[in-house]
């Protein structure tokens, strides 16, 4: 009992202190050295240096490769201007009747497409803020369409999303980005259908009552009057051609590495020591995302040379900004390893495989959505429940007949709900781009954030559970 209070009071002091601001890389660390004080057969030093370190380094030397590319990839079309014209396309073309809509869907191409979700909502809201003043929308709802299109169904259901919170499952499950396809669509339908109604519904009120755009603070940069000089029309089809391409071929590239071209080589050498002794199986869908997001990094480039006139500075830019979040997440991991081990963990455990026996589903939603709404961070979440139950959760499936691949699905699904609580660092972040406060606008963050995805959820799981993966 005395280890159990342990891992209690270190959950509640790490949600409490991460609300607050402090690194996790300091608290995650000292957060787990708490809950081991509290069990008297967890050395201290050796539960970091052992424990938490190791558990550390084998996230950075699984995952380093997806955080790098990615934050390149997102800056590379960031500094290009390829985010940008993308997104002005989209809005050209559905109009300013149709501004939350065009919003939600500019967001999600690129986040789809590869692109961090902080460079879409820099790159997106300058846009957003044009096409809602001239379309009289409350700006208080900018944030939450943005949010919809960005850190939802794009983030965890859609199938061959390259988030790293698709790729994560996949060492754990032998998985690929496209696991269970139709149900990762289901679940991204009923969390883009019903987030769009919700911020209509809500822009049809605020008609209603007269509300307009809204007032700018007095640090605010107005926003450009008019997105549409920027869009199709001065830039021509071959900008937004070029724009499209490197975002297309990660899709594809995605596809066919993890479907077609790694399963087919001859890859017995992996079954050797130094390599690991593993399998394509528990490799093809990291190595997809790695071929996708390179190939599409040196197609960005070759495309985009003359508007990258800096680019080994831009280069050394993205690369940089990868390691404090991989540090981060590592560090979390690191975190659920050391109260994995301890001895109060074995009732932490059991109360949540019981919660429906025979079944890992429920116990993986319930498990993944907690343990992201306590770290404030969907792959935090999920990372440290996969580090400490991934291995059950996979026996519990193949005793119940539940495939890997619905497995995989349930678990990226369910980092998409409460981990998007006020203290997430992506709502924060979101919410000083838009200069508005969590009173304005997190209501209707948390309506398609965090209600909606759980909802999506739960349809997703009452439908693996009757009917397998497909």
């Amino acid at each position: 009992m005395i280890s159990m209070a342990g891992i209690v009071l270190s959950l509640v002091l790490l949600m409490a202190l991460a609300y607050r601001g402090v690194s996790v890389l300091i608290l995650a660390p000292a957060m787990a050295l708490l809950a081991a004080l509290f069990s008297p057969d967890a050395p201290l030093l050796a539960s970091y240096t052992q424990v938490f370190m190791k558990a550390l380094a084998g996230f950075v030397a699984a995952f380093f490769p997806l955080f790098l590319l990615g934050a390149v990839f997102g800056k590379l079309m960031e500094a290009s201007g390829a985010a940008r014209t993308i997104a002005h396309a989209i809005v050209h073309a559905l109009g300013t009747r149709h501004a939350i809509p065009a919003i939600v869907l500019a967001c999600a191409v690129l986040t789809y497409g590869g692109v961090s979700l902080f460079v879409v909502a820099f790159a997106v809201f300058p846009i957003a803020a044009a096409l809602f003043r001239e379309a009289d929308v409350p700006k208080r709802l900018i944030p939450a369409t943005i949010a919809l299109g960005a850190f939802t169904f794009t983030m965890t259901a859609l199938p061959g999303t390259p988030a790293i919170q698709n790729a994560i499952p996949m060492p754990y499950f032998g998985t690929t980005p496209f696991a269970a396809p139709g149900l990762g669509l289901i679940g991204g339908t009923v969390m883009a259908l019903l987030g769009g109604w919700w911020l209509q519904r809500r822009a049809a009120s605020a008609r209603a009552a007269r509300e307009g755009y809204g007032g700018d603070g007095p640090d605010e940069e107005p926003p450009r009057a008019d997105p549409a000089p920027d869009g199709p029309a001065a830039a021509g089809h071959a900008a937004l051609a070029r724009a499209l391409a490197p975002v297309v071929l990660v899709i594809l590239l995605n596809y066919v590495l993890s479907s077609w071209l790694w399963p087919a080589l001859n890859t017995a050498y992996l079954a050797e020591p130094r390599f690991g002794a593993t399998t394509i199986t528990a490799l093809r869908g990291v190595w997809a995302v790695i071929g996708a997001l390179a190939g599409a990094i040196a197609l960005l480039v070759l495309l985009h040379r003359r508007e990258l006139p800096q680019l080994r500075a831009t280069l050394d830019e993205g690369a940089a900004s990868s390691v404090l979040p991989l540090l981060n997440t590592a560090s979390q991991v690191g975190y659920g390893a050391v109260i994995a081990s301890l001895a109060g963990f074995a009732l932490v455990r059991d109360a949540v495989l019981d919660l429906a026996p025979g079944n890992p589903l429920v116990s993986i939603s319930v498990a993944v959505n907690l343990l992201a709404g306590i770290t404030g961070s969907a792959s935090g979440g999920m990372s440290i429940a996969l580090q400490a139950l991934g291995n059950t959760w996979l026996e519990m499936g193949r005793a119940a007949g539940i495939g890997p691949d619905l497995l995989h699905r349930v678990t990226a699904i369910a980092t998409g709900g409460l981990d998007a609580l006020p203290h997430n660092g992506a709502v924060i972040t979101l919410l000083g781009i838009c200069k508005l406060t969590h009173r304005q606008s997190y209501g209707d963050i948390a309506v398609v954030a965090v209600v909606i995805p759980v909802a999506a959820l739960a349809v997703v799981v009452v439908l693996g559970s009757l009917f397998g993966s497909f």
